[in-house]
């Protein structure tokens, strides 16, 4: 009974290692592949750890809000060494004496989506780390009777130079954003106003769908 359990333990331990070493070496195959600049594994990286975070379960220390911000993100453009999403943000609003009362506009919460959102996509992408990204940040305006159109509020092209030196534990998120080079047009009330973005480059229409998981770990 005894040789049989330990060719049992023996077989269980042979089959841990080898998936442990397939596990390294697909790891070490992503990484060398996103570092050499192969776009279409980058592209198959970021959409995989977009589609977690869209599905993954919200920080405790992240307002509800703000994570759907974030679950938000959509890819718009990216290169070798560089990747831009766009986001949603809308106001808050809370019952106050029977009446419903903003208690944050857009650009406020835009604030708080791109500097969650820029630690994301710096620090929390397995296999890759971009060295520049561009954040979007978009929400529902009307000029005057106009229709109701979507427009970006917030734009943020940042670096990893410059996220070196913001301090991601202690500081504000409008420290962070300032700090990363935000763009945004605060209105006489604190509204925001639109500003302009160039237009992706259109690689992405160029490519095709990124289908192949990248074996992210949550």
């Amino acid at each position: 009974m005894l040789p049989w359990a330990l060719l049992g333990l023996t077989v269980f331990f042979l089959l841990v290692t080898y998936i442990i070493v397939q596990g390294s070496r697909a790891a070490l195959a992503w990484r060398s592949a996103a570092a050499g600049g192969d776009v279409n594994v980058i592209r198959m990286i970021v959409d995989d750890s977009l589609s977690g975070w869209r599905s993954g379960k919200r920080p405790k220390n992240v307002a509800p809000d703000i994570w759907r911000g974030v679950q938000s993100m959509q890819l718009t453009d990216l290169a070798p060494d560089f990747v831009r999403v766009s986001a949603q943000a809308q106001s808050e609003y809370r019952l106050q004496d029977g009446a419903w009362t903003e208690v944050q506009n857009p650009l406020q919460e835009a604030i708080e989506i791109t500097a969650r959102a820029a630690d994301m996509l710096f620090y929390d992408m397995p296999h890759y780390r971009p060295e520049r990204i561009q954040i979007d940040v978009y929400t529902a305006f009307r000029d005057g009777e106009g229709p109701t159109r979507n427009v970006c509020i917030m734009s943020t092209s940042a670096t990893r130079e410059q996220a070196r030196e913001a301090d991601w534990e202690e500081w504000s998120a409008a420290d962070i954003v300032d700090t990363l080079g935000a763009r945004y047009r605060p209105g006489e009330f604190g509204q925001p106003l639109p500003v302009e973005v160039e237009p992706p480059s259109g690689i992405l229409d160029e490519m095709p769908p990124a289908e192949q998981k990248t074996g992210r770990r949550r």
